[in-house]
């Protein structure tokens, strides 16, 4: 994800996720066996009574190079949003346009993300259930604009590690008082889902979140990732050829045969 010689621009929410990647980037720069700067960026998007501070203070006393980004995004949000309505969608937009520019300006040549494993797997079954699509956010990306890298190094750490890591360090959190505080959105239920999933079904998210990088393009529907009209018999084994018609236990290993039970069992 990190070149000799890159900028990174570690994108400060004040939130636990980009305390921990912050501080795990700091400790990477000072073993790793290449060089490469870091620039913190804070987006102050006006919210009521934001500890405008916190960050800068903090930041001040661990070294770190910083910028604080002032933009109103907030009366944006809150003027076109309806009084209930979801404002994710929007805030995002409006954070990742700003934060694109500053890239630019600062000359990074990568843009952190603090995003675990957790978010990634809400993604997944965000776009599962409500867009119709087998996507999430990948580790590493080119923005839309084609312009710059974005990289996710926390993609498969789990969110209650960083939470307890958090905690360790004493981060000084800075809570969410827009998007983040709207309970009934989606991505709130999708994790408490995953949460329930963890409790009730041990493995099973896990198993989820392998299955991203074990994807056989050949047995899903995509007519782009695959040519189902020129498959021919060619008396050739192929391999995965007819596989879907195996049982999926036979193959697998004793603890995640003994999950399929406990889910038969369930069921």
């Amino acid at each position: 994800m990190i070149e000799d010689g890159d900028k990174v621009m570690v994108c400060m929410s004040g939130g636990k996720d980009s305390y921990g990647l912050l501080d795990i980037l700091l400790s990477l720069q000072r073993r790793a066996p290449i060089r490469f700067e870091i620039v913190a960026v804070n987006l102050d998007q006006k919210q009521p009574d934001f500890p405008a501070d916190i960050l800068p203070n903090y930041l001040a006393d661990r070294g770190v190079k910083f910028h604080i980004e002032e933009q109103d995004t907030y009366s944006i949000v809150k003027r076109v949003i309806p009084e209930g309505g979801t404002m994710c969608s929007l805030c995002s937009r409006l954070r990742r346009g700003v934060l694109y520019r500053v890239a630019s300006e600062l000359g990074a040549t990568k843009i952190a993300l603090g995003h675990h494993r957790d978010d990634i797997l809400a993604t997944f079954f965000l776009n599962l259930f409500f867009a119709a699509k087998l996507k999430t956010m990948p580790p590493k990306l080119v923005s839309d604009d084609g312009r710059h890298v974005v990289i996710r190094p926390l993609a498969y750490v789990r969110e209650r590690d960083l939470a307890r890591y958090a905690d360790a360090m004493a981060f000084p959190i800075i809570p969410c008082n827009l998007c983040g505080s709207q309970e009934h959105l989606q991505r709130k239920q999708v994790g408490a889902m995953l949460r329930e999933w963890e409790k009730k079904h041990p493995g099973r998210v896990e198993t989820v979140f392998n299955a991203l990088s074990n994807v056989v393009g050949s047995h899903l529907l995509d007519r782009s990732l695959h040519d189902f009209a020129a498959v021919r018999a060619s008396g050739v084994a192929v391999p995965e050829g007819d596989i879907a018609f195996d049982d999926p236990c036979a193959s697998m290993p004793a603890a995640g045969t003994a999950f399929m039970r406990r889910v038969s069992a369930d069921d």
